[in-house]
């Protein structure tokens, strides 16, 4: 997780990032600091081994809060690298982030999909797929910032098959990354899949996700525009699986989706709204999940 010091509104992603809001706040990065102090807090609480890497001043990066779009790791020792949308975005690829990671967990193999941008190809991370790392499966949704070679190349290099659809909001507009329609986790898939106007793509997420054993869980529009969709499942250190979202995103979810996730694993959730706001991201995002091997 990468603890801001320039958080706000960043106008080079609103044009694609229909979450996006810019507020009146002129407080933003002092609400912002204090969500993720306490999101941080609530995870370490929880079990959970977060590696807080300060952000620098310069060069100027609003949306670093947000490390799962430039940056993967993997149980293989691969770390990628991935190609950004936002140029004031592609500053976040940080040294220092990298440096403090390999501290304590081994990389044996870094691959850069970001000459990409050379050629206005995009695909960014972890919002970009979502990923069925158990089955080996990259979920995406093509938009401005999801694109189909790269994720081929993704693919190819990770062993991979892709997953590919079309997914639009309630406007028509295509929805800028997946993981804010789709979470995949150990036994369950959760998903909005009314975003999927193809009946034979919608058709053909379901049979995927069946054909992996995981149980589905389909949240509505007005749920995933409250960010019900960007979630991440991860493991504390005592083994245990907890479901991370944010605290409107809890909010929006029915009691029996409550109950129904409830029954897999612990919930945690944390007041993100400033973030959510004008960062139009929320809690899966703010979470690169390290899968590498602890040295």
């Amino acid at each position: 997780m990468i603890r801001p010091v320039n958080f706000g509104y960043n106008a080079e992603t609103a044009v694609n990032n229909a979450f996006q809001v810019k507020s009146i706040d002129t407080d933003t990065q002092h609400k912002a600091l204090n969500e993720f102090d306490g999101f941080a807090d609530k995870l370490r609480q929880n079990g959970v081994d977060v590696t807080v890497v300060e952000d620098t001043p310069e060069p100027y990066t609003p949306d670093s809060i947000f490390p799962n779009n430039w940056v993967s790791f993997h149980d293989d020792g691969s770390l990628l690298l991935y190609p950004m949308y936002a140029v004031n975005r592609r500053a976040e690829r940080k040294q220092h982030v990298l440096d403090k990671v390999a501290e304590k967990f081994a990389i044996r193999k870094r691959i850069d999909l970001s000459i990409y941008e050379k050629e206005d190809l995009f695909l960014e991370g972890t919002g970009s797929m979502v990923l069925d790392r158990d089955n080996k499966i990259a979920y995406a949704c093509l938009s401005p910032r999801t694109n189909e070679k790269v994720l081929n190349d993704f693919c190819k290099q990770m062993g991979y098959s892709a997953c590919l659809f079309h997914a639009t909001d309630g406007n028509g507009q295509d929805i800028y990354h997946t993981n804010v329609m789709m979470c995949v986790a150990d036994k369950y898939t959760v998903i909005c899949l009314s975003t999927v106007r193809s009946e034979n793509e919608k058709a053909k997420i379901i049979d995927t996700i069946k054909k992996t054993g995981k149980e589905i869980v389909d949240i509505s529009i007005d749920q995933m525009n409250h960010f019900a969709g960007n979630m991440l499942q991860v493991e504390n250190e005592q083994g245990e699986k907890l479901l991370i979202m944010s605290s409107q995103a809890f909010a929006s979810l029915t009691g029996g989706q409550k109950e129904k996730l409830g029954s897999y694993n612990k919930i945690i959730h944390s007041p993100l709204t400033t973030i959510e706001t004008n960062g139009g991201g929320s809690a899966r995002c703010m979470m690169a999940e390290v899968h590498l091997p602890v040295r």
